[in-house]
């Protein structure tokens, strides 16, 4: 009865076990292709993220 016991209880963790690392590979590999889209489409010199604050402007901004 024991053995069952073990045997039963080692199916439930490897199955959960199972699930779990499938699901931290999955969740991981959504989360780079969410982040990572749209890099191309930004502006490649502004590299922190907080967009053209600088003193200069853009050439194509300006008043016509």
């Amino acid at each position: 009865m024991s053995i069952l016991f073990f045997v039963i209880g080692f199916v439930i963790f490897s199955v959960y076990l199972f699930f779990f690392i499938w699901n931290i590979s999955n969740n991981s590999k959504k989360q780079l292709g969410e982040n990572y889209t749209n890099i191309e489409d930004d502006n490649p010199v502004d590299y922190d993220g907080g967009g053209n604050w600088g003193r200069f402007p853009d050439i194509n901004s300006k008043n016509k």
